[in-house]
């Protein structure tokens, strides 16, 4: 309860709880009493290897106050007179200090300032050696055959060729649901956004809805409005999409604006 007290290197209050203890422990009959000072004696211990640690080996340290107290007697403050006239004294600038004092002090601090600072090489002492020159190393020349060129685009031809082919499947299948739905009831329309919407993806939708462009891009289905003004999907008939593809009057591109609070 009381450690901060006794770490003091002013108190002795440790002490005295030793002396206590020892007093304490010559009248010890039980176990647990015996415990308990084991216990105490470790507590004791920590609180002394603390207090050894704070203490300082040069025994040396600066007291702001003791060297404001040599500073201005060394000024000359006249003391005596300051204790006489302590109420005459407040609000005067400078107090009793002699009109000289500052002077006095700065010709002092001079002397200790009249020196040149010591000089030292940041990159160590001066070489006169001359660099070493470096080993001029030669970049390897460009394989002129261009076999390694080909390579890459080869690969990213690939690559382009395997994504458009499964655009291009993907593409066929939503044309062949169309199709298939428009084949088994022609009268009823197709919604376009019960077509392309996946009620679980919205990723899924925007791909569908991407797929579904290259079906009216190439003729092989058109939109129009219904009577609420919302688009319907039809596959076109026969050579219907190649005559429209053929009449420039008759493409029309659309952009939908989909965000994922009206996908919802």
């Amino acid at each position: 309860e009381n450690r901060e007290d006794m770490l003091s290197s002013k108190s002795n209050r440790l002490t005295e709880a030793l002396e206590e203890a020892n007093k304490l422990f010559s009248g010890v009959s039980c176990a647990r009493e015996a415990a308990l000072d084991a216990q105490f004696l470790v507590l004791a211990s920590n609180l002394g290897k603390e207090k050894a640690n704070e203490l300082h080996s040069d025994m040396t340290a600066f007291d702001s106050l003791a060297f404001a107290e040599d500073l201005l007697t060394f000024m000359g403050i006249n003391r005596i007179e300051v204790e006489e006239n302590d109420s005459d004294s407040e609000g005067i600038s400078g107090g009793y200090l002699p009109s000289n004092a500052w002077h006095k002090l700065g010709e002092e601090t001079e002397k200790y300032f009249r020196r040149a600072p010591s000089f030292h090489y940041m990159l160590g002492s001066f070489k006169s050696d001359p660099p070493v020159p470096r080993q001029r190393i030669e970049r390897q020349k460009r394989a002129t055959g261009g076999e390694g060129k080909r390579a890459m685009p080869a690969q990213l031809k690939k690559m382009e060729e395997s994504h458009q082919e499964a655009t291009e499947k993907e593409v066929e299948r939503i044309l062949g649901v169309l199709q298939t739905h428009f084949k088994n009831d022609p009268d009823t329309p197709i919604s376009f956004f019960d077509l392309v919407i996946d009620p679980h993806s919205f990723a899924r939708t925007v791909e569908n809805i991407f797929h579904v462009s290259f079906i009216i891009r190439d003729g092989l289905a058109r939109l129009k409005l219904d009577d609420d003004k919302l688009p319907i999907i039809e596959p076109s008939k026969g050579n219907e999409g190649i005559e429209d593809d053929c009449s420039a009057g008759a493409r029309n591109q659309v952009v939908i604006s989909l965000n994922h609070q009206e996908w919802k």
